[in-house]
């Protein structure tokens, strides 16, 4: 009986081909398109700013910092208008080694890009001040000045980044990947709630149940079928991640943890989808009431969680508070995993409240179909 009422659960499925579609397709497409959009922000050296130079100088102190200036990738000289920076070099400029560039900032700009320009120009003036430095003593006193050449700028060359086991900087495919595969795992409310509605107002869950046929089984043979799918969308959206995706000029997804730590997180986390969507389905009265409340809940739990925005960049107040969605617990797992190399152990507690937020929902969705049922609703 049990594997009649689960084949009959996938049938159904089967037919809502445009729900299926929207299950696989739609966070497919959101990882092409959010890993090819950020792909240049989760890294510093690929940032390019628009400039324009103002040089009141004209000496060849000024000249030759400009020229190193254009030679920087980093820098893309246009027109005033457009320019994001204007950099102003005062008539003094080489007389007083006191007097400073001035940087004119559009008021559109964030601090913290300001804080990456003023560092990227830094290094070039550091570096170009050395060279004089290295010029002015080379005749007196050789050896040193060779010293003085042997200094590298670059800040590679001071420190070496390090993520944990991982000595990868993250790129915008790690970041794109395990949050469309949260997102769309919740979305299986869509399909729930249309097969759930229909069953209602059809009676077959009260002929299933006048046939001593439990309404905990009931709801276990319906959450098994999207729990399979659930599994689905991990692999395939992670397999866009690693073969697709470097097609659009942007890197491959990097899995530098364990398998097996992908697959409990994946179970885990369906269990908490399939639990709340399952609560939706067995409390609306329509499909159309599930489906919204469904939709603006799922919207809701992503914007919170760092599906939308990254939880790094978020401010610390809203960072504690997406500590309460449960598309958190599973991004933060998957990060975990694809990040820092986790195995099971290092993703036991995001694990751990997935599956209690799974079953206590599905407990209570047991709790209101039983309720709905026994008043004819």
């Amino acid at each position: 009986m049990f594997s009649a009422m689960i084949k009959k659960e996938l049938i159904l499925i089967m037919r809502d081909k445009h729900a299926l579609l929207a299950l696989f397709i739609m966070p497919a497409i959101f990882i092409l398109i959010m890993s090819v959009a950020l792909r240049d922000q989760f890294t510093q050296n690929k940032i390019v700013f628009n400039i324009n130079i103002i040089n009141n100088n004209k000496s060849s102190a000024s000249k030759e910092l400009i020229k190193k200036i254009k030679e920087k990738n980093n820098f893309k000289i246009v027109k005033n208008k457009q320019a994001q920076f204007l950099i102003i070099f005062p008539k003094n400029y080489k007389k007083d080694n006191k007097s400073k560039i001035i940087i004119s900032v559009k008021s559109s700009i964030k601090s913290d890009l300001i804080g990456i320009f003023k560092a990227k120009l830094a290094q070039i003036i550091f570096a170009q001040k050395i060279k004089n430095f290295e010029n002015t003593i080379k005749y007196f006193m050789p050896n040193q000045s060779k010293s003085i050449n042997n200094l590298k700028i670059d800040p590679n060359s001071f420190f070496i980044i390090k993520y944990q086991k991982n000595d990868k900087i993250p790129n915008a495919t790690q970041q794109s990947v395990p949050s469309w595969i949260v997102f769309s795992m919740f979305f299986i409310i869509i399909p729930m709630s249309t097969i759930y509605i229909n069953e209602k107002k059809q009676n077959t869950l009260a002929r299933l149940n006048s046939m001593n046929i439990s309404i905990a089984f009931m709801v276990i043979s319906k959450s098994i079928p999207y729990i399979i799918i659930n599994q689905l969308q991990t692999w395939i959206m992670i397999l866009v991640g690693i073969f697709l995706v470097p097609y659009f000029n942007t890197p491959a997804l990097a899995i530098n943890g364990t398998i097996s730590a992908i697959m409990l997180l994946s179970l885990s986390l369906s269990l908490s989808a399939v639990g709340i969507s399952s609560l939706i389905a067995v409390s609306a009265s329509s499909s159309e009431q599930a489906t919204t409340i469904g939709g603006i809940l799922n919207i809701l739990l992503g914007a919170i969680g760092g599906i939308m925005v990254p939880k790094f960049i978020m401010p610390e107040s809203m960072q504690k508070l997406a500590n309460i969605s449960p598309m958190s617990w599973g991004l933060d797992g998957f990060l975990k995993i694809f990040l820092q190399a986790g195995d099971i152990t290092t993703i036991a507690n995001e694990s751990l409240y997935l599956t209690l937020f799974g079953i206590l929902t599905l407990l209570l969705s047991i709790a209101i179909l039983k309720l709905k049922i026994n008043k004819g609703l």
